[in-house]
């Protein structure tokens, strides 16, 4: 019985055949291909037009993209061809083209890359098409091509093979182009508002900047370790203690953790940092950046997003760390009580050797009860000074007696998206905390930051009273797009060897 990898194997060699006489006609491959036009160029100036003689004296046109679909009728036929900005047909006829073009027309196979040159008509369907001129195979395809309808359906080859899932599926092309114009919109965003687009170093010889477990890699000719960074935060602040007083960098961090639907192990953050400015102007801020981008992108602040009807319009709802436990979560206990918190903790099964103080104890019964039900856009702010090494004590008292800083964190759809915070630019209260960094980083936390010395006197020198803040743009781009997963919005995710 013949298999379907019988079948294609067969029509790779067909293809093979094909190119072999392309290849004796000294025509495979060619280069200094001139390409005068988009089928965006010519629906947008001829789409309306329907005088048939009118269309007749255009201009003559030439496009080039792959074949998406052929229908041949003896000494003529259809192909339409898709290039960056859509798809259009075109009529070939033995008549209007040269005996070697009107062959490669009869020769062509899905997937085909061709050139087309012609003027315009309208079929008997009134559809616009080009009246080729000329017919040339630019690129021979050697693999059958997805089926159009019906795309790539392997979701694991779509990612491992995505640009099978962008030849076969409109989706995913326009969900990227989506992806590009958000990132070129919130660089404009902050460019209007005077800030600073600056690149930092990616490879760093200390971890720091967030908690998170480094990857490790190293430079052969200084013989050092380096480190992957996990975030740019203290390079962005060294440039405001240097008088950059407003800066921004969309980066690339890597963090050697698990793989999820909303993790992958390499990622892209915007950062940003005011002088000047606190943590209540970053999350106005915010607000503004996110309903700006969702109607100027999608013409509304009401987007879907995993089922849920997500309102990006402001004012967006502010909720302590500690509110949110006493009202969202399931212990009832007394939040001055270690004990008490401890057990509850033990009692939904969780490790509580490592949660060593009352911050941590809180902020994880906010994580295990609280998270999942923060559906419309919500600051939890006053996050304890214990999880945030980098962050100002604040001002405000905690009515459990709780040691919390000037923060928050943005949550939509159940799911952390920002984070921002009154900088901390006392150096000694600085020093204290990445002491006890190291405390815990020798108790076996592997997600604790390494003492920076030279932060520290960078902040010795001043660094005026700064608010900052990271997004994740993947995030982001995953809640602009409706996608379930990072793996949708990611070009190219990391994927386990098969």
């Amino acid at each position: 019985m013949e298999t379907s990898e019988t079948n294609t194997a067969d029509q790779s060699l067909v293809r093979r055949q094909k190119l072999d006489v392309l290849r004796e006609q000294n025509r495979a491959y060619p280069h200094n291909i001139k390409v005068e036009n988009t089928t965006k160029d010519i629906l947008s100036d001829w789409g309306k037009v329907e005088d048939a003689d009118k269309l007749a004296s255009s201009p003559t046109f030439s496009l080039a993209g792959r074949v998406v679909f052929i229908r041949t009728f003896g000494k003529a036929g259809f192909v339409k061809i898709r290039d960056r900005d859509g798809e259009i047909q075109s009529y070939v006829s033995n008549k209007e083209t040269s005996e070697q073009d009107f062959n490669d027309f009869k020769s062509l196979d899905l997937g085909d890359i061709v050139k087309v040159t012609g003027i315009l008509f309208r079929t008997k369907t009134g559809e616009l098409s080009i009246k080729a001129k000329s017919f040339s195979v630019l690129v021979k395809s050697l693999h059958t091509p997805p089926e159009k309808f019906h795309g790539l359906q392997d979701v694991e080859e779509k990612y491992r093979k995505r640009y099978l899932d962008l030849i076969s599926n409109s989706e995913t092309r326009d969900r990227f182009i989506l992806r590009s114009k958000i990132i070129q919109k919130i660089r404009e965003f902050f460019i209007n508002k005077e800030f600073i687009e600056v690149e930092t170093p990616m490879m760093h010889p200390l971890v720091s900047g967030a908690a998170a477990r480094p990857f490790t890699t190293h430079h052969n000719a200084l013989d050092m370790n380096l480190y992957l960074r996990v975030a740019p935060e203290l390079y962005l602040k060294r440039l405001v203690v240097g008088g950059m007083d407003r800066v921004f960098e969309i980066n690339r961090n890597f963090r050697n953790e698990g793989i999820s639907i909303r993790h992958n192990p390499e990622f892209t953050m915007l950062e940003f940092y005011q002088a000047y400015a606190t943590y209540q102007d970053l999350m106005n801020t915010t607000e503004e950046l996110f309903s700006s981008l969702a109607k100027d992108l999608l013409g509304t602040c009401e987007v879907e997003f995993l089922g849920h009807k997500i309102n990006l319009a402001s004012p967006w709802k502010r909720l302590s760390v500690e509110n949110a436990v006493i009202q969202l979560s399931n212990f009832k206990g007394d939040l001055k009580s270690v004990d008490e918190m401890k057990n509850y903790l033990k009692s939904k099964g969780v490790d509580v050797a490592m949660l060593n103080s009352p911050g941590k104890l809180l902020m994880e019964i906010f994580d295990q009860d609280c998270e999942e039900k923060l559906i419309q856009p919500t600051f939890i702010t006053h996050y304890p000074v214990e999880v945030s090494p980098l962050a100002r004590r604040s001002e405000d008292k905690s009515e459990n007696g709780f040691d919390v800083t000037d923060r928050f964190e943005l949550f939509i759809a159940g799911t952390e998206i920002a984070n921002g915070f009154n900088e901390l630019n006392d150096p000694d209260d600085q020093a204290k905390r990445f002491k006890s960094q190291l405390e815990d980083k020798a108790a076996g936390d592997d997600e604790a930051c390494d003492f920076d010395e030279d932060y520290i006197t960078a902040l010795e020198y001043g660094l005026p009273p700064t608010a900052g803040e990271g997004i994740g743009i993947d995030r982001l781009v995953m809640l602009l797009t409706n996608s379930s997963s990072i793996r949708d919005i990611l070009l190219f995710p990391l994927m386990k060897k098969k």
